[in-house]
Parts: C-alpha cells; structure tokens; sequence
C-alpha cells in the first residue's frame, strides 16, 4: 500500500473512533520535518507521521518533533503494520487527558 493510500484509510479511521475529531494535514514545506497529520478532539492533540511500514526510512526531523509532541501531549510514527497499537495508545491517552490528575 503506498504511503498516501495509507494516511486517507487512516484519516477516515481517526473520525471513526474519535468522533468529533478534527484532523488536519500539515504542510511539508511550511516546517521541515512536521508530521503529517494533527488530531485535536476533546482538548487532546496529538501528532501523526505516517509511514507506508515501520522499517520506512525517516526524514531529518520527524523523530525529534515526535518526541516534542510526546513530551506535551501525544506524538507517534505509524504505518499499517503499527497501525492499532497506535491508536489503541492514542486512545488510552485520550482517556487519561480527560480524567482529573492528582496534585
């Protein structure tokens, strides 16, 4: 399956199981290295690069972008083959985004 096939299965799939969801695709050309989509549902976001398979090669940048989104809210690389181990992560990050955190 090519990369672009990919990401429109996976863009219909996120606004099946986050309803409401908005997913927004970024411009590669805007900021180097961006992923390539952003999901905000609920006050939860999160940021998307989309592989065709996990041994797809990276572009300078994606990683430590991930990471940065990681750090404040949810960032991951996926592919078909990652695909629901992502989003089931995804989902329980959601989850706990909603629930009130101890101080």
């Amino acid at each position: 399956m090519r990369e672009s096939e990919y990401q429109k299965h996976l863009i219909i799939e996120l606004k099946r199981r986050f309803p409401g969801a908005i997913v927004l695709k970024n411009d590669p050309n805007y900021i180097q290295g961006i992923p390539d989509l952003t999901v905000l549902c609920d006050g939860f976001w999160a940021m998307l690069e989309v592989k065709r398979s996990r041994a797809a090669s990276k572009r300078v940048n994606q990683q430590w972008y991930i990471d940065k989104a990681s750090d404040m809210s949810f960032g991951a690389i996926i592919s078909p083959d990652t695909h629901e181990e992502i989003l089931d992560e995804m989902e329980r990050s959601l989850e706990a985004s909603r629930k009130p955190r101890l101080p």
